[in-house]
């Protein structure tokens, strides 16, 4: 029996083999040095290349997250960048201009979201991004890029957190602190999806937004001191850290589990765990294209939104930046980077 390349499938005709010739400069948001928002700039740079599982993405849109602002300011994984000017940004959406091998499941023309492996690569916020294949997933088909572009880091750690590490399930109690954000909107949804009985902390013009998300209780932080009313809980989701994490310790039940993310926002929290009977951990998103396709398939049905606060365009990085840390989004910022 004799078969046919692969390479004639009708998946690689010509229109898709047309996207995968890239220029070889590109726009992008770069910065010359850790520092305030304004150190965020518009620069032409080269395309960069993929090796080996790579792909090679045109993007349209990039998420916004704290940990981009927490780098440019010098903190998050600003260390590991290797040299100045840098790029930014970890979160995308986009089409895919190049896989590693002609039978890909990931073909050129496939519309994609997910992470890039900032800093050992460019950022995102820029035309073209070299990501890691086993970092990505299909776009979900029911959301535009710009909204698919706010969920990936923010969405992967709620993942993290609330189904491989809180394991949310029916009769559970969840308080989540920082519950109207970016992870915390989903954090909220998925632990209602799987049964807890979820508390979440905001300010109290987001609290029917979050009731509507799932959240049984919603508690505004501007007014009130939430462990005067949250009672026991199982677990404690803190996206705040500092003094919220050790006011949080005394309304866990003996054995409860204390889960703090923004990292070095808390250094003491694990010997506080302990001397007060509860269980902790801190947690680092992991991009992992597979929990994103589930994800992904959530979005779809509409067991869980994404909801995009604000976008601006590539050229407005700063100002997005600058918003950002105010304070005050609710859900997602994004940068739209290029057409659709």
């Amino acid at each position: 029996m004799r078969f046919r390349p692969l390479r004639s499938a009708p998946s690689l005709d010509a229109d898709l083999v047309a996207v995968s010739t890239p220029p070889t400069s590109m726009r992008a948001v770069v910065f010359d040095a850790p520092g305030g928002a304004d150190t965020l700039r518009e620069a032409s740079v080269p395309v960069p290349s993929p090796v080996i599982s790579e792909l090679l993405v045109r993007v349209v849109a990039a998420g916004i997250n704290p940990i981009d602002a927490k780098t440019r300011s010098g903190a998050g994984v600003s260390a590991q960048i290797p040299s100045f000017p840098s790029g930014l940004g970890f979160d995308f959406s986009g089409i895919v201009v190049k896989s590693p091998y002609d039978a890909h499941p990931l073909a050129p023309g496939t519309p994609v979201f997910g992470m890039a492996a900032f800093p050992r690569t460019g950022g995102t916020y820029a035309e073209y991004a070299v990501v890691p294949s086993l970092s990505v997933a299909r776009k979900p088909t029911s959301l535009s890029h710009v909204e698919a572009a706010g969920v990936p880091l923010a969405a992967l750690t709620a993942w993290g957190l609330i189904v491989e590490t809180a394991h949310a399930h029916e009769g559970q109690r969840i308080l989540i602190h920082a519950g109207s954000g970016g992870v915390g909107h989903f954090a909220v949804q998925l632990a209602a999806y799987f049964g807890a009985h979820v508390t979440a902390t905001a300010s109290g013009r987001n609290a029917s937004w979050l009731r509507e998300l799932g959240a049984a209780v919603v508690i505004d932080h501007t007014t009130t001191r939430f462990e005067e009313v949250a009672g026991e809980v199982d677990v404690v989701v803190d996206l705040v850290g500092g003094e919220i994490g050790a006011r949080s310790l005394g309304i866990l039940r003996p054995g409860g589990l204390y889960v703090v993310v923004p990292t070095g926002s808390w250094p003491g929290y694990a010997d506080a765990a302990a001397e007060a009977g509860v269980r902790a951990t801190n947690y680092k998103v992991i991009p992992d294209g597979g929990a994103l396709a589930t994800v992904g398939r959530l979005l779809d049905s509409g067991a869980v939104q994404v909801y995009i606060d604000r976008v601006f365009d590539l050229a407005e990085a700063a100002a997005a930046h600058r918003l950002l840390e105010e304070g005050h989004t609710r859900g997602k910022l994004v940068l739209r980077v290029s057409d659709d």
